[in-house]
């Protein structure tokens, strides 16, 4: 993630990470469990609590490059109701939705009561400053859990819609998925292929200054 990683980002971010990620995973967990799961209810992952649901590499990983992960939601899916792969879809889908909601909650006081990021030159992150971290890395989230990589969501988002020979190939990449998310991060990068960049941070940036009516550029150096 570009701009300055001051003390005063490196909070804020943290404070959104120990928001977002909690709710993310609370909504996977609840959509699981709603759907007749019980196995996040068992695991204590139904908690507002952010030390059940954080991943500690995974939240080094935000905080420096601005992607990461949380301890991912042990799900059942033959024990939801309906056809399991789209059960697994909906739980799925959960996660990202609940991040885009958060987003477009945050912006809302962005284009009501405030004008352009202040970063200050305190340690402490302004409210405007906050705000504005919340609303990029909850799309941020939203836009890098819908890659459709696995272990991401997007890969089980994408197996509950195609048709079940081509979702089972889609499901028999988790054995490899963490490598193929690692070589899409650190690799392709470095032969001029930025696909995260194209695809997370490119509409993350449009959505941002569309919801906030504000440029990133104030975000980052302002």
């Amino acid at each position: 993630m570009i701009g300055q990683l001051d003390i005063a980002t490196l909070i804020a971010r943290a404070v959104v990470l120990l928001i977002a990620f909690t709710i993310h995973e609370v909504a996977h967990a609840v959509a699981a469990d709603y759907l007749g799961d019980r196995t996040p209810r068992s695991q204590g992952r139904i908690s507002l609590n952010p030390l059940v649901h954080l991943d500690p590499l995974g939240t080094i990983m935000l905080l420096v490059t601005g992607f990461g992960w949380a301890k991912p939601v042990m799900v059942n899916p033959y024990q939801m109701r309906g056809n399991p792969r789209t059960s697994m879809g909906i739980v799925a889908a959960a996660g990202p939705i609940s991040n885009i909601v958060m987003a477009v909650a945050a912006a809302v006081p962005m284009q009501l009561f405030m004008g352009p990021v202040v970063r200050g030159d305190g340690i402490i992150p302004t409210p405007s400053f906050l705000l504005g971290q919340f609303v990029f890395i909850n799309l941020i989230l939203a836009f890098f859990n819908l890659f459709p990589v696995p272990p991401l969501d997007g890969s089980r988002i994408l197996a509950a819609i195609l048709p079940p020979n081509m979702a089972y190939r889609v499901i028999e990449l988790e054995r490899y998925g963490f490598l193929l998310l690692l070589g899409i991060i650190f690799l392709l990068p470095m032969i001029g292929l930025d696909v995260l960049g194209l695809v997370v941070f490119q509409p993350s940036a449009y959505l941002y200054e569309l919801l906030t009516g504000q440029s990133l550029f104030w975000l980052f150096f302002g």
